[in-house]
């Protein structure tokens, strides 16, 4: 006897898990094209080169230190993507980006790893605290970072907050794109104060 309700079953579920198995997956990164500003569409500051930097490792909140993209879907609710992806931990994407925007800003290059040296350095550390997408809303970012300059005839320091929120449009590739643009507003930010501090200038967190 043919127990044909069960057949339909076993062939229902072999779709399914088929159709999962063939489902793409998309993978997305921070770090904006070469030669491409993300700063709000604005061009990077045309003074001087700074001294070179040395950007510590990026904290990322907890919550969405995932391989996968975490959204926001309304009140409480947040979704893990399975299908869309950061190429790499998100605290190294958001690392790579900013050090590709300050080197832009600064005119200057990061020189994390690199022996040690008596010459002018500038360390900056970053923390983020919120790390929020809302695909069709906005890409929003929070965190304190700090900015050392080391060596030289100016040395100093100064630790700061920001929070940075950007529109974007619908789909995820839009919300990434937000996020690239986030980072370079903050990398904006934080070579400001790292070049007044470079030129012995009096230094105060940017407004905002």
């Amino acid at each position: 006897m043919i127990h044909t309700g069960r057949c339909l079953l076993g062939v229902t579920t072999m779709l399914a898990l088929a159709a999962c198995a063939s489902a793409p997956l998309h993978y997305y990164t921070l770090i904006a094209p070469a030669g491409e500003s993300v700063n709000g569409g604005e061009p990077a500051s045309q003074a001087g080169s700074s001294p070179p930097f040395e950007l510590l490792p990026v904290g990322i909140p907890a919550q969405v230190d995932q391989p996968q993209l975490v959204v926001r879907e309304g009140g409480q609710s947040v979704a893990l993507l399975n299908g869309e992806r950061w190429i790499a931990p998100l605290g190294d994407e958001v690392r790579g980006a900013l050090s590709a925007d300050l080197a832009r800003e600064l005119h200057s290059q990061d020189v994390s790893g690199l022996p040690g040296s008596d010459k002018p350095l500038l360390r900056i550390k970053l923390d983020l605290r919120r790390f929020d997408s809302q695909p069709g809303s906005y890409a929003l970012i929070e965190g304190t970072w700090s900015v050392r300059q080391l060596h030289g005839a100016h040395t100093g320091m100064l630790a700061c907050t920001s929070r940075v929120s950007v529109a974007v449009g619908p789909g995820y590739a839009a919300l990434v794109e937000g996020h690239q643009r986030a980072i370079g507003q903050l990398a904006a930010q934080i070579a400001s104060v790292a070049r007044s501090l470079g030129s012995g200038q009096t230094v105060v967190c940017p407004a905002g």
